[in-house]
């Protein structure tokens, strides 16, 4: 991934992941939801966001239809290797070890997490 989203660019493309496609205006009602943000800042994200080649649009109707461009396990790992190299030294226990002490996972996330441990160990 040659760019890296913002936080508020990366909140469009989690929308667009789970939408597949949809308008500015659909994409600025889901996030009216949770925050205060006016409709021509979302525009405006989503332009800059089509000028970067974070999202495409099919402007073939008056209004345009954008969906994302960008993988979203792709983003996801740079997103995180970029993280865990930057506050952890690129150290990935280290930031597993501080995530899981941040939350309080559930009985059925510790088993898949150590179902996933098993797996990688399988694997070497």
């Amino acid at each position: 991934m040659n760019t890296k989203p913002t936080e508020s660019e990366l909140e469009i493309l989690s929308l667009l992941w789970q939408l597949k496609k949809a308008t500015v205006r659909e994409i600025h009602e889901k996030l009216a939801e949770s925050k205060d943000t006016g409709y021509t800042t979302t525009l405006k994200l989503m332009q800059i966001m089509h000028a970067k080649g974070l999202v495409s649009r099919d402007d073939a109707s008056r209004t345009h239809i954008y969906f994302p461009s960008v993988d979203e396990k792709a983003t996801q790992m740079g997103l995180v290797n970029n993280f865990m190299h930057a506050a952890f030294g690129g150290s990935a226990k280290n930031l597993v070890m501080q995530a899981l002490g941040q939350g309080n996972p559930s009985k059925e996330e510790i088993e898949e997490i150590r179902a996933f441990l098993d797996q990688l160990e399988n694997e070497k």
